[in-house]
C-alpha cells in the first residue's frame, strides 16, 4: 500500500516523534504523564492505521482546545457507580475519553476472564479516539471485544433533515489465525466528521450523498458543511444514504441502537444534549457514553478453533469471484494492516495545515521536538 500518491505535500513523521510531541503536549495541557501517555497511544494507533480522520488531525481540536476552553478535564477522576461479577457501571466525570474508555475495557475483559463475557457501561466520559483501539485490547487478550460510543448530533433519521444522532460507531473484532485480526470499525453514518474535515484540509468537494441539507438536497459543499453540521443546518445521512431506497433505514437503526446502549444502560445523556452548547450559546461539555464488551474465547471451544475459521472464512471471501475490472476483495482489518506495513518504514503523513498546528503547539509550550519542516 503506498501513500505516496494520495500524500503528495505531506511531511513524514516518525512515529516514535509524533506520539512523544502528543504525549508531551498532552502534559503540558494538564493531563498527569501516564495518562497523557494512553491518550498519545490512542491517536497515534489511528495514524499508524491509517486512520488519518483519528489521529493527529484531532489532536488540537478536540482535546487541546476543549481543555483550554474548560468543557474537558485534563484529569480524569473515573468513579464505579455499580458492579458486579460482569457488569460495572462508571462515570468519567468530564475527564479524558481514552483514560476512562481504557479503564472501562479493562474491566470488560477481567470479568470475561473469570466468568467468560464482561460488559461494562460508561457515562459521562468525552471523545475517546478510535473506537477500534478499545476492540483491539481484548483481540490481544484472545477475545472478542465489542465497542460503541454515542457522540454529539450529526445523523439525520431516515426521511429527516435534522441532525439528530451521532455517528455512533458499532465496532467488533476478533481474532483469527492469520497476521492481522479481524476488525469492522466504521460509523453508522455513511461518512464521519473527521473525514469531512480531511476533505477540507485537502480542499476537495465532498461525494453526493454524504451529507444532507435542511431542505432534503445533497450538500458537497466541504467547508461550508463544517459549519453547518455545528449549526444544526446540514446533517449526515446514515448508512445506506438518503431514504429507503439503499437502505438507510438499517443504518438509522444501528445508529438508534448504539445511541440507547450508550445512554439507558448508565443513565447517560443522550440526543441533542449532546451538541456542546447550552441555551445561551455557551460551549459546554459533551457527556458522552461508551459501552465495552468482552467475550473470552477460551470459554466456548477454545481460541485455535476459533481462530483457525475465522481465519478461513476471510480467507474464502477474499478468494471469492470478483467483479470484472476488480483485482482485490478485502476483509475488514486488511486495509488498516497493509497501511501499518507501509507507514512503519515511511512513517505518518502530515499535510501543511496540521504542521502548522504542531509547530505553533510547540512554540506555545517551548517543547524541545524539531520537525523535519523546521
Amino acid at each position: 500500500m503506498n501513500d505516496s500518491n494520495q500524500y503528495a505535500d505531506c511531511a513524514w513523521l516518525d512515529f516514535d516523534l509524533l506520539e512523544q510531541f502528543m504525549a508531551d503536549g498532552f502534559r503540558a495541557a494538564g493531563v498527569p504523564p501516564g495518562d497523557a501517555e494512553i491518550c498519545a497511544d490512542v491517536l497515534i494507533t489511528s495514524d499508524k492505521r491509517g486512520i488519518d480522520s483519528h489521529g493527529i488531525g484531532r489532536f488540537k481540536p478536540i482535546y487541546i482546545d476543549r481543555i483550554d476552553a474548560g468543557i474537558l478535564n485534563p484529569v480524569t477522576k473515573i468513579d464505579v457507580i455499580k458492579e458486579t461479577p460482569t457488569t460495572a457501571v462508571l462515570d468519567g466525570n468530564n475527564g479524558m475519553g481514552h483514560v476512562v474508555a481504557r479503564r472501562a475495557m479493562e474491566m470488560a475483559i477481567e470479568k470475561a476472564r473469570a466468568l467468560g463475557m464482561g460488559m461494562t457501561a460508561v457515562r459521562n466520559s468525552t471523545h475517546y479516539g478510535i473506537a477500534g483501539y478499545y476492540s483491539l485490547m481484548a483481540i490481544r487478550e484472545g477475545m472478542i471485544g465489542i465497542t460503541g460510543t454515542n457522540a454529539r448530533p450529526s445523523i439525520a433519521p431516515t426521511f429527516g433533515v435534522e441532525n439528530m444522532l451521532g455517528t455512533n460507531p458499532l465496532t467488533i473484532g476478533f481474532p483469527t489465525d492469520e497476521e492481522f485480526e479481524f476488525l469492522i470499525d466504521c460509523a453508522t453514518s455513511v461518512t464521519q466528521r473527521g473525514k469531512i474535515e480531511v476533505y477540507g484540509r485537502a480542499g476537495k468537494p465532498l461525494p453526493a450523498g454524504w451529507v444532507i441539507g435542511e431542505n432534503g438536497e445533497s450538500r458537497t459543499d466541504t467547508k461550508q458543511v463544517l459549519v453547518d453540521l455545528t449549526k444544526g443546518r446540514a446533517a449526515l445521512t446514515p448508512l445506506g444514504g438518503m431514504g429507503e431506497d439503499g437502505g438507510g433505514y438499517k443504518g438509522y437503526g444501528y445508529a438508534t441502537v448504539v445511541e440507547v446502549l450508550s445512554a439507558a444502560l448508565q443513565g447517560g445523556a443522550f440526543l441533542k444534549a449532546l451538541n456542546g452548547f447550552a441555551a445561551d450559546g455557551q460551549k459546554v461539555s459533551y457527556p458522552l457514553g461508551h459501552f465495552f464488551i468482552a467475550i473470552d474465547i477460551d470459554h466456548f471451544l477454545g481460541l485455535n478453533l476459533f481462530a483457525r475459521i475465522a481465519g478461513q472464512i476471510m480467507r474464502d471471501l477474499r478468494h471469492s469471484k470478483k467483479a470484472d475490472g476488480e483485482e482485490r476483495i478485502y476483509t475488514a482489518g486488511e486495509k488498516e494492516y497493509e497501511a501499518w506495513r507501509f507507514r512503519r518504514v515511511h512513517g505518518c503523513p502530515v499535510p501543511p495545515v496540521l504542521q502548522k498546528e504542531m509547530t505553533e503547539l510547540r512554540n506555545r509550550w517551548q517543547l524541545a521536538c524539531r520537525f523535519p519542516w523546521d
